[in-house]
């Protein structure tokens, strides 16, 4: 299942999505599969955020940038719809990481999307295979 990024007037296949932390920080590091996402920002409205992915995201964001660019990439996910954990997002992650062998905040992004019926995309090769996944490799440098 590979979405359409590329190319001036890019589009994805899919009307509700959630981007893994792994896109954001590619994309905040302007990598070839940063730019290869990039285009999925044209129409924010359609990007939802996890909490955990902004956990994952600010944290990275704190290790590696100043706390100005942290709040600047904060910032930009707060432009899309948020969705805050809930007791029924954790429950299911805490079955979905039992059944998939998934880490605990991925297990929490991945039930996050299924509840709300998104796709989650993603260049980490943890959610390859699963279903509401649109998993691509990262590109080389």
């Amino acid at each position: 299942m590979g979405g359409q990024y590329g190319g001036r007037h890019a589009q994805t296949l899919y009307a509700l999505i959630v981007l893994d932390s792994c896109v954001w920080i590619e994309v905040l590091q302007l990598t070839n599969t940063g730019r290869h996402y990039l285009p999925l920002w044209n129409d924010e409205d359609n990007i939802t955020v996890p909490s955990p992915v902004q956990f994952e995201m600010y944290r990275w964001c704190l290790r590696r940038l100043n706390d100005v660019g942290a709040s600047a990439a904060l910032s930009a996910t707060r432009r899309c719809k948020l969705l805050p954990l809930n007791e029924v997002i954790a429950l299911r992650g805490a079955e979905l990481a039992l059944e998939h062998g998934l880490a605990a905040v991925d297990a929490l992004i991945y039930a996050a999307t299924l509840e709300i019926d998104a796709t989650l995309v993603t260049c980490d090769a943890h959610f390859a295979g699963l279903p509401s996944v649109d998993y691509q490799p990262k590109l080389s440098s």
